[in-house]
């Protein structure tokens, strides 16, 4: 087993990517990378790190931002609320450890958004803490390794994962061995033709061994993707716009939108529109025209979202559903943030109307 981990280690260290976390031994820069890696490529995760770090670059600083200055900062990178745990939990940190993180896996463990993953990667890198990480890369290896018929996105399967990542991991050096393995996983073991030629456990590898590689790691059936119709409205008043923000709680909680909902089953979508803008903040509006058709796909589920042009003919706003709203000149939509979704769309609006 030694023999395999000396193997792996050895591989890291002439292999491993220059990545600007890896720079540093700061515990807070490292979470906060471990947060935003969570689901996302490297590459898309790079510049949003750089500017995350610039803006706030102690805990202090993050625990005393504004919730809409972390999302703006955020904003595109989605699972937003993986942003508004890491402001939260910064703000204990801050108020309860006086800006030091804890060293205990359980009292880290305690803080809003820090699962068993985030908590072995911060304490195994930062403090040389002997707990293994598990996420898609290392359930790759440690499947192809052990050919291992368990579905590795099956509950039941978790702890006889995390007990052989455990087994594996190198309690000399486990910041650098659970780099090592995710490396591993995102450069050699791929889930698309891995270079099994190139891996330094290759003969260690059971499915390899067995030209079973393509197997591995087992998946359950894949349920169907839902796909939702959204009718949205780009309401007008004079040189006004409005949107409105989404409950803090939630997928996109705390982002800013246009107001608008989903169409019923036959129900034209222009319809829906005025049906929604008139439910959500009791406004009067015609619709103009269609500014565009967007597609957009979520983890659990797709839209299809027609966004339309409207005018405002009557009313005053009251809020049913979203927590606050604003009348925007279309020069200051800029400033806040939106989900993806809203900013596949927004160039395309700001042009119609430098346009006019």
């Amino acid at each position: 087993m030694q023999a395999l981990r000396n193997a792996l280690l050895a591989w890291y260290e002439t292999n491993r990517r220059r990545l600007p976390w890896r720079e540093s031994a700061d515990p807070y820069r490292i979470w906060v990378s471990e947060v935003m890696l969570q689901q996302t490529q490297v590459a898309t995760v790079i510049p949003y790190y750089h500017r995350f770090v610039a803006a706030f670059p102690e805990v202090r600083h993050l625990a005393r931002a504004q919730q809409q200055e972390v999302l703006k900062l955020w904003e595109g990178l989605g699972y937003y609320a993986r942003a508004r745990n890491l402001h939260r939990a910064a703000g204990e940190v801050d108020r309860v450890y006086g800006g030091r993180i804890p060293e205990s896996f359980a009292e880290f463990r305690k803080l809003p958004g820090v699962g068993d993953y985030i908590a072995a990667a911060v304490l195994s890198i930062a403090f040389q803490q002997p707990y293994a990480v598990l996420d898609g890369n290392v359930k790759r290896v440690l499947a192809r390794l052990q050919a291992l018929d368990l579905p590795v996105d099956q509950p039941a399967a978790l702890r006889r994962f995390r007990a052989l990542a455990q087994e594996l991991l190198d309690t000399r050096r486990p910041g650098e061995f659970n780099q090592a393995v995710m490396e591993l996983g995102a450069l050699v073991c791929t889930p698309r033709q891995p270079d099994c030629r190139g891996c330094p456990l290759a003969t260690a590898c059971t499915a390899f061994q067995s030209g079973r590689v393509a197997e591995y790691p087992k998946r359950r059936q894949p349920r169907a993707v839902p796909l939702y119709h959204i009718a949205v409205g780009v309401v007008r008043r004079e040189d006004r716009l409005l949107i409105t923000r989404r409950k803090s709680e939630g997928l996109l909680g705390g982002l800013w939108e246009f107001p608008g909902g989903k169409v019923k089953p036959g129900e034209p979508a222009a319809e829906a529109c005025v049906r929604e803008i008139a439910e959500e903040v009791n406004l009067q509006v015609q619709v103009l025209g269609l500014l565009t058709r967007v597609r957009h796909a979520y983890t659990h589920f797709r839209i299809r979202m027609d966004v339309f042009t409207c005018r405002f003919v009557a009313g005053e706003v009251r809020l049913n559903g979203p927590a606050d709203y604003r009348w925007v000149r279309p020069n200051e939509i800029d400033a806040y943030p939106f989900p993806r979704a809203n900013t596949k769309f927004i160039p395309l609006l700001l042009a119609a109307l430098a346009r006019e």
